[in-house]
């Protein structure tokens, strides 16, 4: 499986446009009919839902920009260098966090409606693999977490800091961190298993693996540029 999966908060400036596609590593051991046909099931099913968010997602890598580039010009106008002289140090690091949360919150945001159709197809499936299920499963609960993440108040906790001498971390942006650090995205590798796959379903994994190729390129073509402009915007060193 491919994911833009976000990064720890320490790698912020590789995450980008928030999209992720689910590929399934399955187990090619030999298992009764009746599993063998669940696991199939909800593999079509999965491929299915995976491949609709694979085409929106990769629909909407320029609107997700737009976006962001929107959010910049933004700030630009009611906060620009809000935290200039912010220090270079590890205190600073929660705020230049909140700024990769609120592009989270925007990048996400801008799929949120194909990522709860995709979460609500894979929330009734299940296959014999304990291990399969609880990647898949989280996979779609953490999207969802993502999707929905509220657009922090940038401006007033840039502000807030630097009222306090570039000493205290707004309360919201320490509980943002917190929030988001544990939604990385698991990285499950392609691992195809033929027969749990139907006829079509070959061509739609194809498409995903170029599909994935785009996502990539945009992930790391924009989202280190985006950081660090959002950042460069409100004075804080990224």
């Amino acid at each position: 499986m491919h994911n833009l999966r976000p990064r720890a908060l320490g790698n912020t400036c590789r995450r980008s446009l928030v999209v992720a596609i689910v590929v399934f590593g399955l187990a090619a051991e030999a298992t009764p009919a009746l599993a063998r046909s669940r696991d199939v099931s909800a593999t079509h099913a999965a491929v299915l839902a995976s491949y609709a968010l694979a085409r929106t997602s990769v629909a909407n890598i320029k609107v997700a920009q737009a976006n962001v580039q929107s959010f910049d010009r933004k700030l630009a106008a009611e906060c620009p260098g809000a935290g200039a002289g912010a220090p270079e140090t590890s205190a600073t690091d929660p705020m230049s966090h909140e700024v990769a949360a609120a592009m989270w919150s925007i990048q996400y945001g801008t799929v949120a409606g194909p990522i709860k159709k995709f979460a609500k197809a894979i929330n009734p499936l299940h296959w014999t693999s304990s291990r399969v299920d609880r990647v898949v499963h989280t996979l779609a609960a953490h999207l969802t977490a993502l999707a929905t993440i509220q657009l922090p108040d940038i401006c007033g906790d840039v502000r807030a800091f630097t009222a306090s001498g570039f000493t205290v971390v707004p309360q919201h942006a320490l509980e943002l961190n917190r929030h988001v650090e544990p939604l990385d995205l698991p990285e499950i590798p392609w691992k195809l298993v033929a027969s749990f796959l139907r006829g079509h379903d070959v061509s739609l994994v194809r498409y995903i693996v170029r599909a994935q190729t785009k996502l990539t390129e945009a992930e790391i073509a924009l989202g280190q540029k985006d950081w660090y402009q959002v950042c460069e915007t409100v004075g804080l060193p990224p």
